[in-house]
């Protein structure tokens, strides 16, 4: 179970911008860990679009519960959301003193770029799924920069 929550919890510390954003750390599980298949990760994300809540906790959700049932399903989502919560509240604080600073504004606008390229990495992902199955998938190989190679 801890093993679960760190997992997410990292996927949530570093998926910025959403739902879609977490399928680059989700294939990357998929390849390290027994918990998903590349298929099921396919399943998750239609799953996740037709239930109500947020894509990135309805997968996180799936996924613990599918490792270690309904606690597990908690502790994942728990996992994903914390990072949210203590940043939130840190930024929160920071934000009334530096509102006007040209670094903190620097900083923000480099977050959307990220989240553009986390969420575009993602797509590719799922179109690459969604047209050519897990056999185009299983001949090529995704590295740590995001991008599919071959093997």
């Amino acid at each position: 179970m801890i093993q679960l929550f760190l997992a997410f919890f990292k996927i949530g510390l570093f998926a910025v911008g959403g739902g879609l954003a977490t399928l680059p750390f989700l294939y990357e599980l998929a390849e390290q860990t027994d918990w998903i298949s590349v298929s099921d990760i396919s399943n998750m994300v239609a799953v996740s679009e037709s239930t109500p809540g947020p894509l990135g906790v309805n997968m996180a959700t799936y996924v613990g519960f599918l490792k270690d049932g309904v606690p597990g399903g908690v502790i994942a989502t728990i996992g994903l959301i914390m990072p949210s919560i203590i940043i939130s509240l840190i930024i929160a604080r920071m934000l009334v003193k530096f509102k006007n600073n040209k670094t903190v504004k620097d900083i923000f606008y480099g977050l959307r770029a990220a989240s553009c390229g986390l969420i575009a990495v993602a797509g590719v992902g799922v179109a690459k799924i969604a047209f050519f199955g897990e056999k185009f998938r299983s001949e090529f190989i995704y590295s740590d920069s995001g991008i599919f190679t071959t093997k």
